[in-house]
């Protein structure tokens, strides 16, 4: 039975994250360190003492999260990943994780990706939606008869919830046709644009350029990634999956399951909050699941 460790996205982030790990541990402290100087702002003051709204702020929001996911695993002696895998913004967790990426270049992709994100939300207003109590297929296909306006599958988060994302016609067309059709909820997010759709490729394209000219190594453990929920260790192919990755749905059901499938019986979640424990036992309830955050 195999261990694996998985790293959550955006959304987990909360007024104080961090501020434990800094306190207990010199490593860590070394670590918020050389992340302020690289950033050239101190990043860690805002996790510590920011309010949520500070955190809400782009080029906050996803280096947050990051930094706690990865810092508490460096931090922590001992670990030997043998499988990996992000939702989405995780997914850079999780590579440094299996040392496909080095701390540093990992954090400046982080932070070009989510600046590149902001970017491509301002250039087209777009919003995602949670849809719930009905079939990955259902909501599929109804999504795919919306031929006037940008709206796909988006986060394949567990059996019966499903995210999509879109221009704001597109979601809310898509919302009103799910729910006649019988979905338990079709939810507008709070959330700044349409990830994981293809609203996203200006970003794709500015970070494609950053993900080309950073250097990844082979993977020490096999990394699941989103785009196909399949296992990667080859630097050539992770690269090329991370730049799909932005235009491409998070596949966490099938990532969850096909590292079942591969022997994975004990899921410890690291980061901020527990949202992916919680999905992993809607996936498979047999799982044991802990964090470390």
């Amino acid at each position: 039975m195999k261990h694996a460790y998985v790293f959550p996205g955006q959304g987990a982030q909360f007024p104080g994250m961090g501020k434990n790990l800094f306190e207990a541990n010199e490593k860590a402290q070394e670590l918020f360190l050389q992340a302020d100087a690289t950033l050239g702002f101190s990043i860690s003051d805002i996790m510590f003492k920011g309010s949520d709204e500070e955190l809400k702020q782009t080029k906050v929001t996803q280096p947050a999260v990051f930094l706690h996911s990865v810092i508490a695993f460096l931090s922590t002696p001992g670990l030997k990943p043998e499988m990996v895998a992000g939702h989405s913004l995780g997914e850079f967790s999780a590579l440094v994780a299996s040392g496909a990426l080095n701390f540093t270049d990992g954090l400046m992709l982080v932070y070009k990706r989510a600046m590149a994100m902001q970017k491509a939300c301002e250039m087209n207003p777009s919003t995602m939606a949670a849809v719930l109590g009905m079939e990955d297929a259902r909501v599929e296909e109804i999504v795919a008869g919306i031929t006037n306006e940008v709206v796909v599958a988006a986060n394949y988060n567990c059996p019966g919830q499903l995210v999509i994302s879109g221009s704001m016609k597109g979601v809310e067309q898509a919302c009103e046709a799910l729910k006649a059709a019988g979905a338990k909820r079709a939810l507008v997010l709070p959330v700044g644009g349409a990830f994981h759709s293809p609203l996203m490729q200006p970003a794709q394209e500015e970070l494609k350029e950053a993900i080309e000219l950073t250097e990844f190594n082979t993977a020490l453990c096999p990394v699941y990634q989103n785009v196909d929920a399949k296992p990667y260790t080859d630097p050539a192919q992770i690269k090329q999956n991370l730049i799909n990755q932005l235009t491409a749905p998070v596949r966490w059901t099938q990532t969850v399951q096909n590292m079942i499938a591969d022997g994975a019986h004990h899921f410890t979640e690291v980061g901020p909050g527990n949202v992916l424990q919680g999905l992993v036992k809607k996936i498979n309830k047999e799982m044991q699941t802990d964090s470390i955050n």
